[in-house]
Order: C-alpha cells, then sequence, then structure tokens
C-alpha cells in the first residue's frame, strides 16, 4: 500500500538535516549580501574616499558597539556564503556526495563561518 501525504511539510530547521540548511542559509546570504551590503558597502567606500569627514564620520560611527556587531554579522554573511560555496563548487566535482560526508561538510561550513565572525569580531574589539 501507498504511504499517505503528509498533511503538513515540516518547515522547522531543527529538524532539517544540515546540508539542507546549510543550503537555505547560503541563498539567504547571497541574497543579502547582494542587497542591502553590497550597495551600502559601496556607498561606506565611497563616502569615506571622497573626503577626510566621511572617513571620521564612518570610523565614529564603527566606534559604536551596535555597528561592531552588525559588521560581525555581515562578516558571517560573507564567510558563510564563501566556504558554502566552495562546498557546492567540490560537490560538483563528486567528491563529498555521500550522506556522512555531505553532512560533516555542512558542520564544517557552519563552523569556519562561526570562525570567520569571531576573528573578526576579536579584530574589532
Amino acid at each position: 500500500a501507498p504511504k499517505p501525504r503528509p498533511k503538513y511539510y515540516e518547515f522547522n530547521l531543527a529538524h532539517m538535516w544540515p546540508p539542507a540548511v546549510l543550503s537555505i542559509f547560503h541563498r539567504v546570504c547571497g541574497a543579502l549580501l547582494f542587497f542591502p551590503l553590497l550597495p551600502l558597502g559601496l556607498w561606506m567606500l565611497q563616502s569615506s574616499l571622497s573626503s577626510e569627514e566621511g572617513y571620521a564620520r564612518w570610523r565614529d560611527v564603527f566606534a559604536h558597539p551596535l555597528a561592531k556587531l552588525l559588521a560581525v554579522g555581515a562578516a558571517w554573511l560573507l564567510a558563510h556564503h564563501f566556504f558554502a560555496g566552495i562546498r557546492y563548487l567540490v560537490l560538483d566535482m563528486h567528491f563529498w556526495v555521500g550522506k556522512p560526508a555531505a553532512r560533516a561538510s555542512a558542520l564544517a561550513v557552519f563552523a569556519l563561518g562561526i570562525v570567520a565572525a569571531l576573528v573578526v569580531a576579536g579584530l574589532l574589539w
């Protein structure tokens, strides 16, 4: 007898296996890096390079703990997206495609993203 279809889908990230969560986070990180972080970063670069006043303004902004926390979050987004992208390139070469290896590499990407964010936090504080 065929198995009955579920009446609802389970979207709780805690119940998904790590490669699925990694895929979702990779897409969200890519979207957030493209907009709003890319335009914001370009505007900050342009205004800080255009004059001493612009540089001083951004230096003062990044002296605030909330701005530092947002910078650490942006660093995590970039690191996570970068390491997940490397993982997907390796998967495209048909390495780490088995379930245990896929799970381990997904967990490694999460760990590397956290380590990178902690390094940035250490440098900012």
